[in-house]
């Protein structure tokens, strides 16, 4: 067994809003008026179907309610079972897809204060990530400037797919908005579907859709270096959550030899894609998606950066590995980095007392 040393820092751990109902006292009277005339006020606006076995571990499994609803459940398991100094909460919800701007605007608004009233006053071992409408960047600015104030919102969250790539300047206000604020942009897996999440159409099975979201990620991450978003922040840095670690050395191999042969096109596209990677962009650790120790020492050596990987139990999702934290195979020396020096070095706001 791979152990998390004491004092680690968790950079990916799930909490849901319980339903509609939860974020009306977080919204003004016009849109809470606007939702109960409509009915919409028992809508679940949530990426993880309540009961779906895929939403929990069974054993993280709330008495009754959708999982991530319980602070007692997060604190016995994650922040006093594994000692952890600080946990990165991420809130995904149907605010970033929804096809209205002003009312994702809202949603996300209510979410950020929920999360504020219901988790990070309630244990100060929390921060979280601010939840922003990317369907409209100039909205997602203006939050991250109104959460930002609250030094416990550590990180800019977005999903891989969006309207369009990532990359694109149409975005651009919201990494300048994080970076103003000394905030990563924590870009996780999933998307507000408006295109399918593979290039040639939608999936029949939930493995293939579950398989299929690195591509989005993939694509994300070459769109941000081709469209020159580093050049433009070069402060920036991004970390890419439960995006899986294994596909990053094949993908670094095959952006490398594109961009030697391409990049004439791009000639603010100056430094090799490893290279940028390893500047600006993080992984949480959780899934790895390894087989076993020399695989992961293979996958170590190829990426060649001890800096990049950040400790994360992906609470209470299924895929997280229990009492095995850790894939087997990680070095000693990493393990401490990992768990937290890296992320300290990676969000500025953590708690650096030991």
């Amino acid at each position: 067994m791979t152990l998390v040393p004491r004092g680690a820092i968790d950079c990916d751990v799930h909490v849901a809003v319980p339903g509609m109902a939860t974020l009306l006292p977080y919204m003004s009277q016009a849109w809470r008026e606007m939702i109960v005339t409509r009915g919409t006020d028992g809508l679940e606006l949530a990426s993880y179907p309540t009961t779906a076995p895929i939403s929990c571990r069974p054993d993280w499994l709330p008495a009754s309610g959708k999982p991530g609803t319980d602070l007692a459940i997060l604190q016995r398991e994650v922040l006093d079972g594994f000692g952890v100094r600080a946990a990165i909460v991420n809130c995904l919800h149907g605010g970033q897809a929804v096809h209205s701007e002003d009312l994702a605007r809202a949603l996300c608004q209510a979410v950020n204060d929920w999360l504020v009233a219901e988790w990070l006053d309630k244990d100060a071992r929390l921060r979280a990530s601010i939840v922003v409408p990317a369907q409209n960047p100039d909205y997602a600015a203006a939050e991250i400037d109104r959460c930002a104030r609250d030094q416990r919102f550590v990180q800019v969250q977005l999903l891989a797919s969006n309207e369009i790539m990532l990359g694109r300047k149409y975005y651009w206000p919201i990494y300048e908005a994080a970076a103003r604020h000394g905030l990563p942009v924590g870009i996780h897996g999933g998307g507000a579907y408006r295109h399918a999440p593979t290039s040639v159409g939608w999936p029949s099975h939930y493995a293939q859709d579950y398989v299929s979201h690195t591509m989005g990620l993939e694509s994300a991450l070459l769109s941000l270096m081709a469209e020159g978003v580093f050049n433009h922040v070069p402060e920036l840095r991004v970390v890419l959550i439960e995006s899986g670690v294994s596909w990053l050395p094949g993908f670094l191999w095959r952006a490398i030899k594109s961009w030697r042969g391409l990049r004439g096109e791009t000639p603010w596209f100056t430094t090799s894609p490893a290279d940028l990677v390893r500047r600006h962009v993080r992984l949480t650790a959780q899934p790895f998606d390894a087989p076993g120790a020399e695989e992961v020492e293979k996958i170590l050596a190829h990426i060649d950066c001890d800096e990049m990987l950040l400790f994360a139990t992906d609470f209470p999702h299924w895929q997280f590995d229990g009492a095995e934290v850790l894939p087997p195979g990680m070095p000693a020396a990493l393990i401490q980095k990992l768990a937290v020096d890296n992320p300290l070095a990676t969000y500025p706001r953590l708690p650096t007392y030991p």
